[in-house]
């Protein structure tokens, strides 16, 4: 969830950015689609939608090949949605973000009898990084690009980054190229080129924290419909506080490294309450000492 709301923010704050990345046109005339389309909906958090005057690019991020249902039938059922609805050219565009030698991430089609549907795929560890340090929404993906030297390009990201000159723009960027170098690189070598206190600082992190939340409350609704009101409430708090979990975990993971199973079963027992400070705070930890000191203070 971390990874499709940093990318979805990128694309719909720098939609030009990406358009001529992918399309190679300097359209700026763009609008971003609702993802309501007719019977079940769009997976919203995975997938954006930029029209411009006479096409739709469908652009869709995985950081792993499984999906349910398969990825190829998910673009047909996306490709059939959007020609009924708008009737216009659309380019599909599916980019793998971390390597893996899977098969999957080299198929480019859907294929059953009497039917074929192609789309575009990109592995962005094969793509050059010269292209993606040109514009501040894609500096965060140069992280993930083809290098001889990762450390070399990760400095040279941290270098463009620094240049951007509006301060809440530099802040923000550099919130999302942390995130999205997580995928490749380990905490330390990010924290020696880029800033860690823009993450407690950024906007962006406290919704990427709040998502979790958010999510487990509407799955509780969603259920309570079919459930009883109360029961979904309850389900939905207690899944919001496993999201929260789990997000204050793969955190606390890049921040200190493995964490102990002791210290896993204190983490468990934490209200939501809890786990939201603990998520505001965590990126001052420098060793488990700090943690235990933590949950010793709050459990007392």
């Amino acid at each position: 969830m971390t990874y499709d709301n940093t990318l979805k923010y990128l694309v719909e704050q720098y939609p030009e950015d990406f358009i001529r990345y992918l399309l190679a046109s300097e359209v700026t005339d763009i609008q971003i689609l609702k993802t309501e389309l007719n019977q079940e909906p769009i997976r919203a958090d995975s997938v954006t939608f930029l029209q411009t005057a006479n096409q739709i690019l469908h652009l869709e991020f995985q950081t792993l090949p499984a999906s349910t249902p398969p990825l190829p039938l998910r673009m047909l059922d996306y490709w059939v949605r959007l020609y009924r609805q708008y009737n216009c050219d659309i380019e599909q565009v599916v980019i793998f973000l971390k390597p893996t030698t899977s098969a999957a991430v080299f198929v480019d089609q859907f294929t059953a009898r009497n039917t074929t549907h192609r789309y575009r795929v990109i592995r962005i560890w094969e793509q050059d990084p010269e292209p993606l340090l040109l514009s501040p929404g894609l500096l965060p993906l140069a992280t993930l690009a083809r290098t001889n030297s990762p450390q070399s390009l990760l400095q040279q990201v941290a270098v463009q980054v620094s240049m951007i000159e509006e301060e809440a723009t530099k802040q923000t960027i550099s919130v999302c190229t942390q995130l999205l170098a997580g995928l490749v690189f380990e905490p330390e070598l990010i924290r020696q080129f880029l800033r860690r206190e823009d993450m407690r600082e950024s906007s962006i992190y406290q919704e990427i924290l709040q998502e979790g939340l958010q999510e487990g409350r509407q799955r509780g609704i969603e259920q309570g419909i079919e459930q009883g009101i109360e029961q979904g409430l309850e389900q939905g708090i207690e899944q919001g506080r496993q999201s929260e979990l789990r997000l204050v975990i793969r955190l606390l993971t890049r921040r200190l490294g493995s964490i102990n199973s002791q210290l896993q079963s204190r983490l468990q027992e934490l209200s939501l309450a809890q786990l939201e400070d603990l998520g505001e705070v965590l990126l001052d930890f420098v060793s488990e000492a700090d943690l235990m000191n933590w949950l010793n203070t709050t459990e007392n």
